[in-house]
């Protein structure tokens, strides 16, 4: 066999094995510092997305699941309203249980991608997402027409189940807000969701105390969202307290009325971006309606 080499820049030979092998040591340096830019460039980019006040629809994150931030546990029956929504057996968005058969969520939770009737399910009564309580059936469900995923507008929507529950001490009806709290009223939020933004997960149900934020302040500079407040939502605020991922759809309660619907939100319990709600005193009109036909 005859030796293969290449000439080097001084005219001298190399074997073509060494060569290779150099040409090899080079390309993996190569690559390195391509993957090394890459990592800058999305890092930067997500820095520069939290900068700027990333908005995120609470429950549309891949982690669908959690628990509130600086929650507390609820007591068994303390929120009997509260259900949590299930897709193919996974937790991923709250609502409340506003008639035997009845839940009032959020529309971005009924607007995912592959949920049908089939593998929507609707635990309620229990304070563990994956146990107790009863595991009910859904025929129905509708999103408001009028949501905006840009705008967040009208972020509200009725899921219908197979039969009516029958009520208890562990599972009860809400009644829905009629006039909209005064800016600084107690209220209650609660729900599975995220301990922090994109945090972990909880398997049981917590809640906080917090205080209502009237649109016109929420809007006002005393915060950061400006013009992004909305007629059809409501605002609450605590600190180090908020609702967050896979808190959505659940609800904001004040003066024993469901107010509001966790709809919406700069990352989580930011003291300059309060949670914002889909205001239930002005979608009221839309409920009686839509349950009349879904």
């Amino acid at each position: 066999m005859r030796s293969v080499h290449r000439y080097l820049s001084t005219g001298q030979l190399q074997p073509l094995g060494l060569y290779k092998a150099e040409l090899g040591q080079r390309l993996e340096h190569k690559t390195r510092i391509e993957m090394f830019v890459k990592t800058s460039i999305v890092v930067l980019s997500s820095l520069l997305a939290l900068a700027n006040g990333a908005v995120r629809p609470l429950g549309l994150e891949p982690q669908l699941d959690g628990r509130i931030v600086g929650g507390s546990p609820a007591a068994l029956g303390a929120h009997p309203w509260q259900v949590s929504l299930q897709r193919s057996g996974a937790h991923y968005c709250g609502g409340s249980l506003i008639g035997q058969n009845l839940v009032v969520t959020a529309a971005h939770c009924l607007l995912k991608d592959g949920l049908t009737v089939a593998n929507l399910r609707i635990r309620a009564g229990s304070t563990a997402k994956y146990s107790g309580g009863i595991l009910a059936s859904v025929t129905a469900y509708k999103a408001h027409s009028g949501y905006d995923a840009s705008a967040k507008m009208n972020d509200i929507g009725l899921v219908r189940l197979k039969t009516k529950l029958t009520l208890s001490r562990t599972i009860n009806t809400i009644g829905l807000a009629s006039s909209t709290p005064q800016h600084g009223a107690a209220a209650t939020c609660s729900g599975w969701g995220s301990t922090k933004y994109q945090g972990t997960n909880s398997a049981v149900l917590l809640y906080i105390n917090t205080s209502i934020v009237g649109r016109s302040e929420c809007a006002s500079g005393s915060y950061s969202y400006g013009s992004k407040i909305k007629q059809t939502m409501i605002c609450a605020s605590a600190n180090n307290k908020d609702a967050c991922q896979g808190d959505s759809g659940g609800p904001l309660v004040s003066g024993g009325k469901l107010v509001g619907i966790v709809s919406w939100g700069t990352n989580c319990a930011q003291p300059k971006y309060p949670g914002v709600y889909a205001n239930v005193a002005e979608l009221r009109d839309w409920i009686s309606q839509t349950e009349q036909t879904i």
